[in-house]
């Protein structure tokens, strides 16, 4: 493959710098290679460490692509002015701040190929992907059956730190305090670990109406959920194609 341009979705996660790496090692020589990342504010500020140790490890820049209609990329901005957080139809700060970021930063960029951080245990969602956004991917992390572990562990071994909020007990790198999550175990961790967001997050989805955790079957406001309340594991919050769980 030559004269191409692809775009890597760089995440802040460990397996979509793993995903970076690769193709830049094999694709780099003959092709246009875009390092691509939504930033986004309530995102932990240590990502952004790790955004710069992960730029000099590749020695490759990594642009920032935001939505022109929200450049401070808030999503207390983005539910306060749709005057929603989350439901069955997602959560509008994916739609706004990663997928319409995307779609503008593609007009103004020809992509040939797009490379997400999707490892070997999400074959699924890579086909959600193929399916309702776009057909044109290179999969080289599910092609080389790497999981999210081997992402984490090339990491260590090149002696770079994962980003800080992975060692507070949380999935993923994606924002704190994510509206997302129904998960009672989830925001009591949320609620231990940075009081100041949960106090946030329960006073905005008050105000909008917005009933973001569920303890055995009900939906409650967060400021209606004790501390002893325990559900399942928590699970991984996909952000920035599409608003469900793995």
């Amino acid at each position: 493959m030559k004269n191409k341009t692809i775009a890597v979705w760089f995440s802040c996660g460990a397996a979509s710098a793993i995903a970076a790496k690769q193709i830049i090692d094999k694709y780099s020589k003959t092709n246009d290679i875009l390092i691509v990342n939504n930033p986004i504010k309530e995102e932990h500020e240590d990502n952004r460490r790790f955004l710069k140790d992960i730029e000099e490890w590749l020695q490759h820049p990594i642009i920032q692509a935001k939505n022109k209609d929200f450049p401070n990329a808030s999503i207390v901005e983005v539910f306060n002015k749709r005057k929603y957080m989350s439901g069955i139809k997602g959560a509008p700060c994916t739609k706004l701040l990663k997928k319409h970021a995307r779609y503008e930063f593609e007009m103004n960029n020809k992509i040939d190929f797009h490379v997400l951080g999707f490892t070997f245990e999400e074959i699924n969602r890579q086909e959600r992907f193929n399916i309702f956004e776009r057909s044109n991917t290179i999969n080289i992390l599910i092609d080389n059956k790497i999981i999210k572990y081997d992402c984490m562990q090339i990491l260590r071994k090149s002696n770079i730190k994962l980003p800080v909020i992975y060692s507070l007990g949380f999935p993923n790198a994606n924002c704190i305090g994510c509206v997302k999550a129904t998960s009672p175990t989830y925001w009591n961790l949320v609620r231990k670990t940075f009081p100041n967001v949960f106090k946030q997050r329960a006073e905005q989805s008050r105000i909008i109406g917005a009933r973001l955790v569920r303890v055995k079957g009900k939906r409650i406001f967060l400021d209606e959920l004790k501390s002893t309340d325990r559900g399942a594991k928590i699970k991984s919050w996909e952000c920035g194609i599409f608003c469900n769980t793995n």
